[in-house]
Parts: structure tokens; sequence; C-alpha cells
């Protein structure tokens, strides 16, 4: 028995960690592409992709730790602990916050897979839970579980928030949006064209 819950609380806190880094990266992925700029010499629609893609796995790795904390008698969650935010008996309020950055994660994933029958304007205004979810839950990393408090985990802590930074501040800058280079290809196509 001590084998199988040994086994459990390292899947679930891999997963966890594992799912954080990969919801870091859709988070820096989902501002990049909103500049409509190429990022890290990929064409547009291959970072689309791999944004899709890494939020993909990232919601699979969560599933399982949730699914594996939720099997794990140390943790002793209940299921009303999984959708009821701040309702855990273990460390509630950080408990709670990883509670609350699963529902938003849910609320992404349905609107996501309704985004044609519930159109672009609503779909974006549910998908700006994003930026609450990403934060939530590295606050609940950052305070639950046995390694709360390592070196390790806090160093991956400030690391994806470092990447998240970088990529608020890229967002927030004036020249965002603007595509110079773009502007000149298209001044040149039509100096061929003539």
């Amino acid at each position: 028995m001590a084998v199988v819950t040994d086994a459990l609380w390292y899947l679930a806190r891999g997963a966890g960690l594992i799912s954080l880094v990969l919801l870091t990266i859709v988070v820096a992925l989902g501002i990049g592409a909103r500049s409509g700029r190429t990022a890290f010499g990929l064409p547009r629609f291959a970072v689309n992709l791999l944004h899709r893609n890494a939020a993909l796995f990232a919601v699979v790795l969560l599933a399982i730790h949730v699914l594996t904390l939720l099997a794990d008698p140390y943790a002793q969650l209940r299921v009303v602990d999984l959708v009821l935010p701040f309702a855990g008996t273990y460390r509630p309020f950080w408990l709670g916050l990883g509670t609350l950055a699963f529902d938003l994660v849910l609320a992404l994933v349905a609107t996501s897979l309704l985004r044609r029958r519930m159109g672009a304007p609503a779909w974006r205004a549910v998908h700006w839970l994003a930026y609450a979810c990403w934060p939530t839950a590295l606050l609940h990393g950052w305070e639950t579980g046995t390694d709360g408090g390592t070196w390790w985990l806090r160093g991956v802590s400030v690391l994806c928030a470092l990447v998240v930074a970088a990529a608020v501040c890229w967002r927030l800058a004036p020249g965002f949006g603007k595509f110079p280079y773009r502007v000149a290809r298209r001044v040149r196509v039509v100096e061929e064209l003539r």
C-alpha cells in the first residue's frame, strides 16, 4: 500500500508541476499570438498550433494531478473539494486556489469546445479567464503540498513568473501590434507588380 501511495504522490506532484510549466508556455504563446508576428522563427499558424497542443497536454496533466490526489489517501480530498473552492480541510485557502484554477480551466476548455457555437466575441471574453487562472495556479503550487517551500519548486515558479511577466511587458509595449516588416513587404510586392 505504501508503494502505491508513494507512486500517487509522485505522480500528483509531477503532473501538477509540469501542468504549471505548460500553462506558463500557453499563456506566453497566447500573448505572442495576439501580436500577429512570428515567434521563435515559427509561422503564426505553428505558434497557434503549439499553443493549442500545449494547452491540451496541460489539461491532461491537470486531470492526472487532480485524479491522483483524489485517490491519494494522504491528501484526503473529497469530490466536492475538486469543484467547490475553499471547502477543503487541508490548507483550505491554498487548496481553494487550486480548485478555483481548475474550475477556470474547465470553463476555458468548455468554451473552447463550443467556440463555433458561441461566437468569437463571447469566446474571447471567457478566454480572458486565462489571465486569472495562471497566477491562481501559480500561488496554489507555491503554498500547497509537501514541496511548497523547496528551492527547486520555488525556482521553477519564479522562472514561470518571469516568462509570463516578460510576455505581459511585451504585450503592454507601445509597438506590440505594429508590423513594420509587413508594411515594407507589402510595399515591395506592390512595387514589383507595377
